[in-house]
């Protein structure tokens, strides 16, 4: 079948979709029907714009916030745009040929940045790409920038999946912008009008989101940053997971993908994990590896979770950031330090993880006979971090 017949298949797929949901007659579609045209999150978006009041027939205003509001947004949202201006300035580079340009948002769809090559002339791009406009769901409907934000994953959006049929001429990717606290910031949109359907482009935003988490994590005051990887996997790139820490051991920030493997979730105001918490070895070893990487080649080592997994991670400090973006990676010219001493795993089914370290611990040291130093060196940490862990002055 030729792309034009595909894209024709697509386009069709997409209206019968739109009937069935505008008409009422999706309550009583077969098992999977809805499906067959686009995604279910799609649905729920246009069935939102529905109960909100909204009508696809509708004119879009692409109104702009007030002034004050929008000074607001503008600072509260700068560490955000500084984080992504040379990733936009690099992006804009990649897709000047197919007639695609970048915005960027904040959370609640508000534009703060657009680069690319955006025609001035064409009313319908100069709408959208305007600093101060509302591209929230409530103002715009259905776009890759609310869809993003609300399953804050990355999304393709392609004419008529959009609610509001003057929308219907753009094709969108978009992908979720989260900071160094875990929370969604923004979001990273990449437009095209009346072109050709390019869903591949939603790998690039996905990966040019993760540069911007990446690059204002970095930004942020630390003493200490940490590249994660699973073993067997080489270090290097943006697929890395990073966490920073202060000098006492304390996680400062940390990009999606090294919450993925640690299982952090976003802290409340004030409050902070200590490596201790994540790591099953001394926290001071990483400052030890961070120093020595700092006087010679990059060099790995196996890290113990609390949960029995073990992670390849390299350590650099402050002022060396740039220098772990382009580390070699193992296998490559680095040193792999031999891994951390081995911890005995759970046995019985996960607990929480304040409930497994403790049990590990007790286990250490009932294993060592009550000897608190004998368990500290099998578990490769401190004495100290002993007492910690089980609340007391004693074992």
């Amino acid at each position: 079948m030729s792309l034009t017949a595909l894209n024709s298949d697509r386009l069709q797929r997409i209206e019968q979709a739109r009937e069935l949901v505008f008409q009422g007659r999706s309550g009583h579609l077969r098992p999977g029907e809805s499906q067959a045209g686009v995604s279910p999150w799609l649905t729920q978006s246009w069935k939102r714009c529905l109960a909100m009041g909204l009508q696809p027939q509708q004119s879009v205003g692409f109104d702009t916030v007030s002034a004050q509001q929008m000074r607001r947004v503008q600072e509260n949202s700068r560490p955000l745009v500084q984080a992504a201006q040379p990733v936009l300035v690099e992006l804009a580079r990649a897709i000047a040929d197919i007639r695609y340009f970048a915005i960027l948002t904040n959370a609640q769809g508000i534009v703060v940045d657009v680069h690319g090559p955006v025609d001035r002339q064409d009313r319908r791009a100069d709408a959208i790409a305007r600093v101060g406009v509302d591209l929230s769901e409530r103002s715009v409907g259905t776009t890759s920038i609310s869809a993003a934000l609300t399953e804050l994953q990355p999304v393709w959006l392609h004419r008529g999946e959009h609610f509001f049929q003057d929308n219907s001429v753009y094709s969108c990717a978009g992908a979720p912008v989260f900071g160094p606290d875990g929370l969604c910031a923004g979001m990273l949109d990449l437009t095209g009008i009346e072109t050709t359907e390019r869903p591949a482009l939603k790998h690039l935003v996905r990966r040019s989101a993760r540069s911007i988490e990446n690059s204002w994590l970095l930004s942020t005051g630390h003493a200490l940053v940490l590249r994660l990887n699973w073993p067997g996997n080489q270090a290097g790139d943006d697929s890395d997971g990073l966490i920073t820490l202060g000098p006492n051991g304390h996680i400062l920030g940390a990009n999606p993908t090294a919450r993925q493997m640690l299982s952090l979730s976003p802290t409340p105001e004030g409050e902070s994990l200590h490596a201790s918490d994540v790591f099953a070895s001394a926290w001071e070893n990483l400052f030890d590896a961070a120093r020595r990487n700092s006087k010679g080649a990059a060099q790995t080592q196996e890290l113990p979770l609390w949960s029995g997994l073990r992670l390849q991670t390299q350590a650099w400090l402050a002022g060396s950031s740039a220098q772990a973006f382009h580390a070699a990676p193992s296998g490559h010219g680095a040193h792999t330090a031999p891994p951390e001493p081995p911890i005995a795993a759970m046995a019985q089914a996960p607990k929480g993880l304040k409930d497994a370290q403790t049990e590990m611990i007790r286990e250490a040291v009932k294993q060592a006979r009550g000897n608190v130093a004998e368990a500290a060196r099998a578990l490769g940490i401190s004495r100290a971090t002993v007492y910690r862990k089980l609340g007391s002055g004693k074992a």
